[in-house]
């Protein structure tokens, strides 16, 4: 048997493994999804060892309940779901990290005891649209378009209750999203306003989160962030609010030469849960700058911003309706990897 034979049969069981872990992972979530059900996930506690995917759920629901915003609703443990459990450690003053355990549970579901999902019918205003076939690449068809509105009734629903649209489908295998009258079970995010108005907002570059404190100096919502990126960094320093828009129409600036958009004339993209900023535009002090929605929930603090700070639509929404002109935004200068270090 050559020597070659044999390096090259270590690579070849390596590849088929690469080929085989997803597959194994999927099947394996999959399995997990089958037996989940509204009342495993509404009689859900926490037990020490692994978390199981009706709890796992049951938390992100408590935790958006909160104000410690676990971005789209997944059934993951995942960035944002840790995020959200250490904002709200910090908030309730349980010490820091990320684990989850019985003192956090507590302080999440024993004063929270509405269900987390419920049943909801359809309405007829949910599937009037008008809906877009697709939301195009090229912004000059984007331009072209009336409304940069959802793609379908099942992408609104998700949004409506701060749902993966996978996580929607999984519940709700053989539901007809577009059909007024269908019951569907959704997550219970009905949450109360925030207990007083936003005095400050920080916006946290290293760790991508935003964090909005009351007149007592006191975080009433951490909400998970992008924020800028390298080659485009968000600016540092002390600005203010200048103003709110929701339903924006984008304005794009081709001197600002963003990557992906090879466009050499000013364009106006339409307003929609679908614009680049998505359902609001939180304008800042700086100029150019501000905080705003995105038209994909599932990649906030996970891909990179032109430069703003990009929430999802429902907690731009939130933070926006809190906040008025000349309220103070703090952006902290992003710590340098240690990579950049070196």
């Amino acid at each position: 048997m050559s020597s070659s034979y044999l390096r090259a049969v270590p690579v070849a069981l390596a590849f088929v493994t690469l080929l085989i872990a997803p597959a194994f992972a999927a099947r394996k979530q999959a399995a997990a999804m089958h037996n989940v059900s509204v009342e495993s996930v509404n009689n859900a506690e926490w037990r020490a060892g692994n978390l199981p995917v009706p709890f796992l759920v049951k938390l992100q629901v408590l935790l958006d309940r909160a104000h410690a915003s676990p971005g789209e609703i997944d059934a993951n443990r995942g960035e944002n779901t840790r995020k959200a459990v250490i904002a709200f450690r910090e908030m309730r003053g349980l010490g820091g990290g990320e684990q989850i355990d019985e003192r956090l549970w507590h302080a999440l579901a024993d004063n929270d005891r509405e269900a987390v999902l419920v049943t909801y019918a359809i309405t007829e205003k949910d599937v009037a649209g008008p809906f877009i076939e697709k939301v195009p690449q090229d912004y000059r068809e984007k331009a072209s378009l009336k409304r940069l509105s959802y793609t379908s009734a099942q992408e609104l629903l998700a949004e409506k209750f701060h749902m993966s649209e996978k996580l929607l489908r999984q519940l709700n295998p053989n539901a007809a999203f577009d059909r007024a009258g269908t019951e569907i079970v959704v997550a219970n995010v009905q949450r109360e306003e925030l207990p007083r108005k936003v005095t400050r907002v920080e916006v946290d570059a290293t760790r991508q989160r935003v964090l909005a404190y009351d007149k007592d100096d006191t975080v009433v919502a951490v909400y998970p962030a992008t924020v800028g990126s390298a080659e485009r960094p968000s600016p540092s320093g002390e600005f203010k609010v200048a103003g709110v828009a929701e339903n924006p129409t984008y304005h794009y600036d081709p001197s600002l030469n963003l990557r992906g958009v090879d466009v050499q004339e000013p364009l106006d993209l339409p307003p929609g849960p679908n614009n680049p900023v998505g359902l609001v535009w939180i304008a800042l002090s700086a100029k150019g700058y501000g905080i705003h929605g995105t038209p994909d929930p599932d990649a906030v603090s996970k891909r990179s911003s032109h430069g703003c700070i990009r929430l999802t639509n429902w907690d731009a929404l939130e933070l926006a309706r809190h906040v008025s002109r000349g309220t103070p935004v703090n952006i902290s200068e992003r710590a340098p990897s240690r990579q950049a270090k070196r």
